[in-house]
């Protein structure tokens, strides 16, 4: 059947006839899939978009808050959707789903906390005011006597940056005081080393029984002090955390002492290379409730023609927010989370659509929905801890969180631009369309760490996101701004992010043809996409090459 050929794909094979792009890296891609991928023609229909979206954000799923009745029917929709496709299931043993037991923690009490110095004398701290301590996912009754008190700096383990907080020390059973954040020589914007990911993984490998966050400021205290009392959740047997929490800085000073005072300045400055024994130890009593809670990512598949055992994914979160306490002025309690996530589920969906009516993948394509990104990217922590599909075989993850409702724009923005040689091929497809990647337009909101495409990179996958273009078409970057930041202000986690016969679906359209590109050259090139030499994920890939032909 003879197949009209769209513009931008017209456009994008006479770009790459006419070398005018670019060129990129042999490791990424091979000219042959990148033209495969140009002559292409997905179709993705803004009705069907639309209309994904005004199911998945009705009342009648009750923000899709795992657990409860909106997961059961968004996950029957999902599988409803990709059974009419014909794609293959992509969980275990033939399986839609990916099981993900959940733990939500809610404090029974105020914990106790007391500091004893080398006198022997004890010292209480008053929770909420002194420091903040929640129960890890070990137990969710701590009681513990006479842990020893040390400083590591920032907590920071980078080679690459020549930066090592920890040296040799042994922490068995300790309790880590660490700075947030990250070191100022790995500049203002935060990254993977800033992380409480990557800290907490650092700790635990010396057999640290804590980690305690020293805030710095009084704002980010008074953030720490209005999230100790709430329920949180952690994925079930995610790791040997005792507890954790933060403490002032006034508090932390007052047990170190001028000692302290002295390390926090050199720790600032440099890596320590060994923790700081603070000549303290901490008596710790914590009581917790936990409810277990059965959620579940769902994965359909598309087998892979010549290499089904090397794998593309392409991931969005299904769940929101759930209910408000309380309903509004007019009587709306319900976070339908339209644009965060529907939007985005609906996108991997009509993904899936484009993929089964184009030319199959030579790598097997893989659509993940996962659970719990509200409470912490917790379906995608679940996955790469237990992935059905080995991440060292993983090319890539392309992530959809919120499409763009915007008039066309000049730019194509990425979270974390400059990462991975992802966002190279994304360029050449884009420049097809008259658009330029760039990066998201606020690198100090720490975006590529706070959606489910960070657990791969931390994984070692190379991972990308892109985000809401601001370069207007018709306007500018004022313009575009603007829109953007009211579109932010008025609809992000409010009861107000409902679905809309208004959206215009402009740029989620283009974004959706780019990333289709993307996914397909990855799929049917027989080389891997990497990172840049500069980004913090290097040494993870590296360290599984040999799974890799």
């Amino acid at each position: 059947m003879f197949l009209r050929r769209s513009p931008v794909a017209a456009l994008a094979a006479l770009v790459l006839s006419a070398c005018a792009m670019a060129p990129v890296s042999a490791a990424a891609l091979q000219d042959d899939a990148f033209a495969t991928a140009s002559a292409a023609d997905p179709q993705f229909s803004p009705e069907r978009l639309s209309d994904h979206i005004k199911y998945l954000a009705s009342d009648e799923l009750e923000g899709r808050f795992p657990g409860l009745v909106g997961e059961r029917l968004t996950l029957a929709y999902l599988q409803a959707q990709y059974e009419a496709l014909g794609l293959e299931p992509g969980g275990r043993d033939g399986s839609w789903l990916q099981p993900v037991d959940l733990v939500r923690f809610t404090p029974e009490r105020a914990p106790t906390v007391a500091w004893i110095g080398a006198d022997g004398v004890s010292h209480p701290l008053i929770s909420g005011t002194d420091i903040t301590l929640r129960a890890g996912p070990a137990d969710p009754v701590v009681k513990i006597d006479g842990a020893p008190l040390v400083f590591a700096g920032y907590g920071v383990v980078a080679p690459e940056r020549g930066w090592d907080d920890y040296g040799d020390a042994d922490l068995t059973g300790k309790v880590v005081v660490i700075l947030r954040g990250q070191p100022e020589s790995m500049g203002a914007d935060p990254n993977f080393y800033g992380s409480a990911t990557h800290k907490t993984q650092e700790a635990l490998k010396r057999g640290a029984a804590a980690v305690i966050t020293l805030q710095d400021t009084d704002s980010r205290w008074r953030r720490a002090v209005g999230g100790a009392a709430r329920p949180r959740m952690t994925v079930k047997g995610a790791h040997d955390t005792r507890f954790d929490g933060s403490i002032s800085a006034a508090t932390a000073t007052a047990i170190g002492g001028a000692a302290l005072e002295d390390t926090l300045t050199r720790a600032k400055s440099g890596a320590l290379g060994g923790v700081v024994d603070l000549k303290v130890r901490l008596d710790v009593d914590i009581a917790e409730t936990t409810e277990i809670i059965h959620s579940n990512n769902l994965l359909a598949k598309m087998p892979g023609t010549t290499r089904p055992d090397e794998y593309v994914v392409y991931s969005a979160h299904w769940d929101h927010i759930g209910k408000a306490k309380e309903p509004n002025a007019d009587g709306d309690d319900i976070y339908n989370g339209a644009w965060d996530n529907a939007s985005g589920t609906a996108g991997l969906i009509e993904m899936a659509r484009a993929f089964k009516a184009g030319p199959a993948p030579e790598r097997t394509v893989l659509f993940l929905h996962v659970t719990a990104e509200e409470q912490g990217l917790l379906g995608s922590e679940a996955y790469a801890a237990d992935p059905i599909y080995p991440l060292a075989r993983t090319a890539a993850d392309i992530n959809i969180d919120m499409l763009p409702f915007t008039p066309a724009t000049r730019d194509v923005a990425v979270f974390g631009v400059g990462k991975s040689e992802l966002e190279d091929i994304l360029g050449r497809f884009a420049l097809a369309q008259g658009r330029t990647v760039t990066g998201d337009g606020y690198p100090q909101q720490g975006f590529y760490y706070r959606s489910d495409h960070f657990n791969f990179a931390a994984g070692g996958v190379p991972a990308l996101m892109p985000w809401t273009g601001r370069d207007f078409v018709e306007g500018g970057i004022e313009t575009g701004a603007a829109y953007y930041e009211g579109q932010m202000d008025r609809y992000y986690h409010k009861l107000t992010d409902e679905w809309r016969a208004d959206y215009d679906f402009t740029a989620a359209v283009q974004n959706l043809d780019l990333l289709y590109r993307l996914g397909l050259t990855v799929a049917d090139s027989t080389t891997w996409p990497a990172w840049k030499p500069t980004a913090e994920f290097n040494a993870i890939r590296d360290a599984t090459a040999d799974q890799r032909r």
